[in-house]
């Protein structure tokens, strides 16, 4: 077996098939990261994107630090990159929550929640309405929540799959939470 820097020099020396160790080695790593930020049917698009990222990209890779390190990150960039495409097409605007997650939410909120309502229905409607949140919000705001408060990553670890500084991380978080929070509360008011 031969480690990841050794395989990477024998791609870039040109024998291209070598990276397909590379590609079983850690596709279970990137398929990992892949289902967490994208929806689960672009999942193995994205995590092929990833790879082909990572292929012509491999010159940048100095073998100094950790290739699964390296490789992590571009699986992230490349989900950030899906939902800066997404949010950039959409042509209208997510509708307003439903009717019936108005009225949900409106009784949760008043403490007098129909008894009929079990935990796993709540649930799922909060997901739902997460969810609903989590469109609304621009793709660099959308991956900083899910790394920071979903994932439960650090500033630091967040910052490096993302390619950014802590600081920009720590306030991107900051004002993502804002963002949300001031979503969901006037979700609640309409």
């Amino acid at each position: 077996m031969f480690n990841d820097s050794e395989i990477v020099k024998k791609v870039l020396e040109g024998n291209v098939n070598a990276f397909e160790s590379l590609m079983l080695r850690y596709k279970d790593l990137v398929m990992r990261i892949v289902t967490k930020h994208v929806p689960f049917s672009e999942a193995e698009e994205m995590s092929q994107e990833a790879f082909i990222r990572a292929f012509q990209s491999l010159s940048s890779f100095k073998g100094k630090g950790d290739f699964r390190q390296w490789l992590s990150s571009i699986a992230v960039r490349t989900c950030y990159d899906y939902w800066r495409k997404v949010y950039r097409s959409k042509e209208v605007s997510m509708c307003a929550l439903t009717e019936k997650h108005q009225k949900w939410l409106e009784e949760v909120i008043s403490d007098q929640s129909d008894p009929s309502f079990n935990e796993d229905s709540e649930r799922k409607e909060a997901t739902e309405m997460l969810e609903w949140a989590m469109n609304e919000l621009s793709a660099e705001d959308r991956m900083v929540v899910e790394l920071i408060y979903l994932e439960g990553l650090s500033g630091k670890e967040a910052a490096e799959l993302l390619g950014w500084s802590v600081a920009n991380v720590k306030v991107r978080a900051f004002r993502s939470k804002n963002k949300l929070k001031k979503l969901l509360k006037e979700t609640i008011k309409r």
